[in-house]
């Protein structure tokens, strides 16, 4: 059995510093009493996700640090008991049963994959524990136990797709849908066509290829991309290319020479964390749909930055929207366990409804009763330095739309 507890570990140990001679101090313990409240840490510290997951962890571990910073919650501190289940989709499942069975852990941070993810719903369930889950998914879901933090479809894909074929995006008429093989690139792929065909787009124009986790040749299929766009229409590319899979990726379509301007490529799943060990300078233009970017000027947004950058005491580590909607999970969470009077699960879920929050993209977010949150949408393009700047914004927050209309057996669900 692996854990992690904080303070009793140092902070080097858990965010792995490079360089020997660091010594970082102890986690500060909050001034407060009685049985800690206990925070479940899931994500990824090895495998093909390490890469995105990683920096999640150290989020959680971050506002541990700043909660117990203000006294803890209730009069009591908080402490972070962190699991790695490896990339390994059925040792999610063991793991977070282990946080909740062994650890009686009050709360869980967790998951990237929607595999892991559903995964460790039926634990969760039966359990009756409460997991935080950060990351864009593919909807088609709702669980009493889960609040999704991350966008549903109508909060990035579809206005992502939408945006590319728009006369600012390109106006493209092709799309070339390439993802990992599972289900959120699936599944969200299979709203994305019927989405398309509905705007017009024929079948013939839309190009579907699927790869494993890890995946690491992609000339192939970045040549068979470009075979398709050299048919006569604009050409997009729209990637839910997860994971380490992405450093080969993009280095191919420098290497094979796709240029934004002749192919422009938005992705779902990459942000500053998996650009930072890119050489992004032949990516620029390309792009990715979010509801957060590090280059976001709010108040709020600073704030987060300077308390990132003072954590991990490395002022060159990027923030990204799975941090952000992170963050937003763990205050929205101290705010509902303050408004409950307790920690406790049915207590918590009750109060987690209606909680809001200036979040660091400058927006207010609410958490809905379908236990999604209302999120803002934006469009970055990639520059030199790997940060991006924001081409695109909607006005306000867009509810959550859970239930797609564009899966036929679920079209008549409630999706807001």
């Amino acid at each position: 059995m692996t854990e992690t507890r904080l303070p009793t570990l140092s902070r080097r140990a858990l965010l792995g510093g490079t360089t020997a001679a660091l010594s970082l101090p102890f986690i500060r313990p909050a001034a407060a009493q009685g049985a800690p409240i206990k925070v479940g840490v899931l994500h990824s510290l090895s495998g093909t996700m390490a890469i995105s997951e990683t920096a999640l962890r150290d989020t959680v571990l971050m506002m541990v640090e700043w909660i117990n910073g203000k006294g803890g919650i209730l009069g009591r501190r908080v402490e972070a008991v962190v699991v790695d289940p490896a990339s390994n989709w059925p040792l999610f499942a063991e793991k977070a049963r282990e946080l909740l069975q062994v650890h009686k852990v009050d709360v869980t941070f967790g998951c990237w994959t929607s595999v892991s993810r559903k995964s460790v719903l039926p634990v969760f369930e039966e359990l009756n524990g409460l997991l935080f889950y950060p990351v864009q998914y593919e909807g088609e879901e709702e669980s009493r136990n889960i609040f999704y933090t991350g966008a549903a479809p109508n909060q990035q894909a579809l206005p992502a797709v939408d945006y590319m074929m728009s006369a600012d995006g390109g106006g493209a008429k092709r799309i070339a849908l390439l993802g990992t093989d599972y289900v959120y690139p699936r599944t969200t792929n299979r709203i994305l066509r019927g989405y398309l065909n509905s705007k017009g787009i024929a079948d013939a124009d839309i190009m579907e290829e699927y790869t494993p986790f890890g995946h690491s040749d992609w000339q192939g299929i970045v040549s068979r991309v470009k075979r398709f766009a050299g048919e006569g229409k604009r050409t997009a590319i729209v990637s839910t290319i997860n994971g380490d899979a992405n450093v080969p990726f993009y280095r191919e379509l420098g290497n094979q020479g796709i240029k934004a301007e002749d192919i422009p490529c938005v992705a779902f799943s990459v942000g500053e964390e998996e650009l930072a060990g890119i050489d992004t300078k032949p990516l620029v233009g390309h792009l990715a749909a979010w509801n957060y970017f590090m280059s976001v000027k709010s108040p709020a947004n600073a704030e987060f930055i300077e308390m990132w950058h003072k954590f991990i005491r490395n002022p060159r580590r990027v923030t990204n929207d799975p941090m952000e909607a992170t963050l937003i999970g763990f205050k929205m969470w101290t705010q509902a366990v303050a408004k409950a009077g307790t920690p406790a699960v049915d207590k918590v879920r009750e109060a987690m409804i209606g909680q809001k929050l200036d979040a660091p993209s400058g927006y207010t977010v609410e958490m809905h009763a379908n236990h999604h949150l209302s999120k803002p949408v934006m469009i970055g393009e990639i520059q030199a330095d790997g940060q991006f700047n924001i081409v695109y914004k909607t006005p306000n927050a867009i509810p959550a739309e859970n239930w797609s209309r564009f899966i036929p057996e679920n079209a008549n669900r409630r999706r807001g």
